[in-house]
C-alpha cells in the first residue's frame, strides 16, 4: 500500500457488516475507515507540501487521539524535517474531526451526486479509492437518523398543512413498478416551513390517508386548522375522521392545470381568461357568479370541466371566506411543489431504485439541505396568524406565547 493511495477491502467490510458489527462506536466499522480517509488527505498534503520545498523531507510521523461521532482512534500525522508542515486537515492540536470532515461523502450523496461522481471526488482529493459498495455503507448512516425523524414528535397544532405526491421507480420482484412519495409540508405556530413525513405508497384511497393521518395524531399533532391537497382521491373523508374542525382546500391550480388538458387549443386562451374571473373573484358570490357565467359560455363544448368545477366547488372554494393575506396561502400547494423541485433535482440522474431504502435516504438527505433554509417564519406571518386566530377561535391563542 503507497502513502498516498489504497484500497478497501469492501468484501472485509461487507462481511463485518453482515455478521453485526455496529458502523459506529469503539469497534465500529466506520472508526478505521475515517481514520484511513483522514491519514490519506494528509499523506497527499505533506507529498504536496515537499514538493515545494525540494531541500525538505519526510520525518517520520507523531500520534494523538482523535475524537469523532462515530468513535475514537489514533492517528498518524506525517512530520517534515524543518518543520514547517501545517497540516489543514487536522490541524495541530486539534483532537477532534469537523463535522464537515466526517460528514463530506453525506453532503455530496445530499447534493444528488452520483456514487461514480463522489469515488471520483475521493480520488481526485484524497487519492483515495472507494467502491460503491463502501460509499453505500457510508450513506446508511442517514438510516437510523431517517427512522428516528419519521418517528419524533411533533407540535400539537399546525395552521397550514400542505400534502403533495412525487413518483418515483423502484425494483421490486426484479422489474421497477412506479411508486408515489407523499410529502407532508407545514407551517408551523411560528410561520416556519416544517416537513412533518414522507410517506411512499402502493396505493392512495380513504384507509391509506387514515394510516397517514393516526400516525401524525399518533406524534403529537392534535389539530390542524387547513389542509391544502392537490385532489388526493379519499383525503377529505380521511381528515374528517380523525381532525373533523380541519378544513380542505383543493389546490386550485391543479384544478386549472387538469381542465386545460380537456379543452381545445384553439379555445386555451380564451377560456383561461373567463376561467380566471371565477379563481381570482373578490368574493365567493362573485365566484359563484362567474362560474356560471363560464357554463353558460363554455358549458355545451366543455361539459366535463364545468361539471369538475362544480363537483369539487365546496373544497375548491375554502379559500374566499379569508383575507387575501391567508388566501395567497392556502390556495396553491406550490410550497410542497417547491420541495420536490429539490427532489428531482436530487434524482433526476437516476432511472430507478434499487429498492425503497435508497430512494427515502437520498430524500431524507436533500430535505435536511432544503430545511436549512428554513430559519425565519414566512412574509407577513404576524398578520396572517392574527387573522387566522379569528378564524379558528380558540384553537391557536392556547399555543401562542403572548
Amino acid at each position: 500500500m503507497s502513502d498516498d493511495k489504497f484500497e478497501i477491502d469492501i468484501q472485509a467490510f461487507a462481511k463485518a457488516l453482515q455478521s453485526g458489527q455496529g458502523l459506529n462506536g469503539k469497534d465500529g466499522l466506520l472508526t478505521p475507515l475515517i481514520k484511513q480517509i483522514t491519514e490519506a488527505a494528509l499523506g497527499a498534503e505533506i507529498d504536496q507540501h515537499l514538493a515545494d520545498e525540494p531541500d525538505n523531507r519526510k520525518n517520520g510521523k507523531s500520534r494523538k487521539n482523535i475524537k469523532t461521532s462515530s468513535g475514537e482512534f489514533e492517528l498518524e500525522t506525517p512530520r517534515d524535517r524543518n518543520g514547517s508542515f501545517d497540516p489543514q486537515t487536522v490541524k495541530k492540536h486539534q483532537t477532534r474531526l469537523t463535522d464537515e470532515m466526517e460528514r463530506n461523502v453525506l453532503s455530496l450523496f445530499a447534493l444528488g451526486n452520483s456514487y461514480q461522481h463522489i469515488r471520483e471526488y475521493l480520488l481526485d482529493m484524497y487519492g483515495i479509492s472507494v467502491s460503491n459498495g463502501t460509499i453505500n455503507a457510508i450513506t446508511d448512516r442517514l438510516i437510523p437518523e431517517l427512522r428516528a425523524w419519521q418517528e419524533r414528535d411533533l407540535d400539537p397544532v399546525y395552521p397550514v398543512v400542505w400534502l403533495d405526491a412525487v413518483h418515483y421507480k423502484i425494483k421490486e420482484n426484479g422489474r421497477f413498478v412506479s411508486k408515489a412519495i407523499y410529502t407532508i409540508l407545514a407551517l408551523n405556530i411560528e410561520g416556519k416551513k416544517e416537513l412533518l413525513g414522507i410517506y411512499l405508497s402502493d396505493a392512495e384511497g380513504a384507509h391509506y390517508w387514515l394510516s397517514v393521518l393516526t400516525d401524525l395524531q399518533n406524534r403529537g399533532v392534535k389539530d390542524i386548522c387547513i389542509a391544502c391537497v392537490d385532489g388526493l382521491k379519499g383525503f377529505p373523508e380521511a381528515i374528517e375522521t380523525i381532525y373533523p374542525q380541519t378544513e380542505v382546500q383543493l389546490c386550485v391550480i391543479h384544478q386549472i392545470r387538469n381542465s386545460m388538458k380537456y379543452v381545445a387549443s384553439k379555445n386555451q386562451k380564451a377560456f383561461m381568461a373567463d376561467l380566471k374571473c371565477v379563481y381570482k373573484a373578490a368574493t365567493l358570490k362573485a365566484a359563484e357568479h362567474e362560474l356560471d357565467e363560464l357554463e353558460i359560455k363554455w358549458g355545451q363544448q366543455y361539459p366535463l370541466v364545468i361539471q369538475s368545477w362544480r363537483n369539487k366547488w365546496e373544497n375548491l372554494s375554502v379559500y374566499f371566506k379569508y383575507p387575501e393575506q391567508v388566501r395567497r396561502a392556502i390556495y396553491t400547494t406550490n410550497a410542497v411543489e417547491a420541495v420536490h423541485r429539490q427532489f428531482r433535482k436530487l434524482t433526476k440522474t437516476k432511472g430507478g431504485f434499487a429498492n425503497e431504502t435508497s430512494l427515502l435516504k437520498l430524500l431524507y438527505a436533500g430535505m435536511l439541505k432544503a430545511s436549512e433554509k428554513w430559519t425565519h417564519p414566512v412574509q407577513n406571518w404576524n398578520l396572517t396568524l392574527s387573522q387566522l386566530s379569528i378564524h379558528f377561535e380558540g384553537r391557536l391563542t392556547p399555543y401562542l406565547d403572548l
